[in-house]
Parts: structure tokens; sequence; C-alpha cells
């Protein structure tokens, strides 16, 4: 079971005349990097949101978006500016004195001037207030985590199948590997008898061709190789079905399964063989970027 960093989740809860509204976004990251955003009434509330959002969802670029309405009478008081409101008066009337004309600056006209009314909102209760935000925020979490869950179990399938790919490709080249040895032998007799006379050929010693083919099959030998790459796939089918956070563990892991097919590549000495890590090493690049995007 595994899940990816990608998701989205909102959450949103009513409480009387208090509407919180919360959305949730994440992309792929190496860390848990959250970021807030929110009415600066809940600035108090940053560490324990970003604590929820890192015990529950551990690793990703998150985003986190508050809204929040109350749209009940106490929820927010209207105040005047009562020293600039009298400027604003005292000052038409001084032009009207300057002019001549009529003051008619009437107390509808002081109220739209900018910061004569201002609208705040009123003291909260605090602890209520975290209790309920909280309530929005689990309930986002708990939709992101469901779309991580269903991306991760896509991208656990995808991994999966390559994983089976390598594993039908490594029983290719373990049964491949024998052959090359033998190709050797025959190749290098052949190449033997070309060259010696029948007089020649008859001085030969053969231990010499053994001797020459132990040599080049103990060069070449992956018997090491394939033994740990077998070991690898089962671990990394044990990760990806048991554990929940597994981006690091199979990132790891993806590294020492390339090791070993470079080792194999490098050894061979033969075209198809050569030919096949080149696959698998074409299908490890896939994996080693389809978990980056796993928790």
């Amino acid at each position: 079971m595994a899940y990816s960093m990608t998701g989205f989740g909102r959450g949103e809860k009513v409480f009387d005349t208090r509407k919180y509204s919360i959305e949730i976004k994440s992309v792929n990251s190496r860390f848990c990097d959250i970021s807030i955003r929110m009415p600066r009434m809940f600035n108090y509330l940053d560490t324990d949101i970003r604590r929820v959002i890192t015990d529950r969802l551990n690793r990703g670029k998150i985003d986190v978006f508050v809204n929040f309405e109350d749209q009940g009478e106490a929820g927010q008081v209207v105040t005047v500016n009562a020293g600039l409101a009298k400027g604003y008066s005292e000052a038409a009337k001084a032009i009207s004195a300057v002019t001549g004309r009529e003051d008619d600056m009437g107390v509808e006209r002081i109220a739209l001037f900018q910061d004569v009314l201002s609208v705040t909102q009123k003291e909260i209760d605090e602890e209520a207030t975290a209790k309920e935000l909280m309530e929005a925020l689990n309930l986002a979490v708990d939709g992101m985590l469901e779309m991580r869950k269903r991306e991760g179990d896509n991208l656990v399938n995808t991994i999966l199948a390559k994983v089976s790919s390598l594993e039908t490709i490594r029983e290719e080249v373990v049964t491949r590997s024998p052959a090359v040895v033998e190709a050797y032998r025959q190749k290098l007799s052949a190449r033997i008898n070309e060259i010696l006379t029948s007089d020649q050929r008859e001085f030969y010693d053969d231990n010499r061709l053994a001797a020459e083919v132990a040599i080049f099959a103990d060069k070449c030998a992956i018997d090491e190789e394939m033994a740990r790459l077998s070991s690898h796939f089962s671990q990394a089918r044990k990760i990806l079905a048991e554990e929940e956070t597994v981006g690091k563990k199979m990132d790891f892991l993806v590294q020492e399964i390339n090791r070993e097919i470079n080792t194999t590549g490098s050894k061979a000495n033969d075209i198809e063989i050569t030919s096949r890590v080149l696959t698998m090493k074409n299908l490890v690049e896939e994996i080693r970027e389809q978990i980056q995007n796993l928790v």
C-alpha cells in the first residue's frame, strides 16, 4: 500500500453562522514543504496546521488555502475613524469659505472617503475556533489521502508490471549465460584449427584451450549479479505491498538494481545479453521516474 504525493482535498464545515472552507493540493517533493494562505486572524494556528499536515501527509510540496466567512451580526464590526471624518468635514467647510460655494458635503459622502469606515472581524474565541478549523482541515486531509491512495495504487500497479518485465528479462539472461561460454569455446577452437597445421595440431595441448575458456567463463560470470537482482525484485514487491512510505526505500533499491544491471552489461561480452541489459536499463529508468512521486 503506497501513496502518491500528487493530490487534492477539500474540507468544509459550518458552525452556526461560521463557515470554514479549506483546500489542499500537493505535488512531489523530497521533503514536506508547506505553504499556507489564510486570514491573519488564524495566524496563531499556523504551527498546529503544519503539524497536522506533516503527521498525516509526510512528504510533498503542499499548498493550503483557508477561507472563512461569518455571516452573523456579531461576526464583523464596522468602526468609524472619527478624527478622519471630522478632518474631511472641516476641509469641506474650508473649501466652501474660500470658494464661496455651498458646503454640500453630507454624512453619506464623507462615509465614502477612504478609511473613514472600516470593517473588522470581531475578536474570536481562539480555543473554539481552533477546534472548528481543525475539523475542516482534517476533512480536507482525508480527501487528499483518498486521492493520493488512488494515484498511489495506479503507480504501484505500473511499477509492479515493470518489475515483472525485469524478472522475465532476467530469466532470459540466466538462460543465455551458459551459451556464451560454449560459443566462445567453439569460436576459439575453430580459430586454433585455422591457424595450426595438421603437424602443429598434433603437439597442441588441449588443456590450454580449456584454461582459456575457464578464464573467459570467470570473467563473464554473472551468477552473483543475477542472484542479487532476483533478491532486489522480491524486495521491491514486498516494499510496495506492505509499506505506506516507500519512496525513499524504493529510490535506494532502484539504485542497487541499476548497479547490478550495469555490472552485468560490462561482464556479459555477448550481443544478446547486452541488448537485454539495455532494455532493463530503460525499464529501471521509467521506474525511477515513477517512484519520485511516491511518498
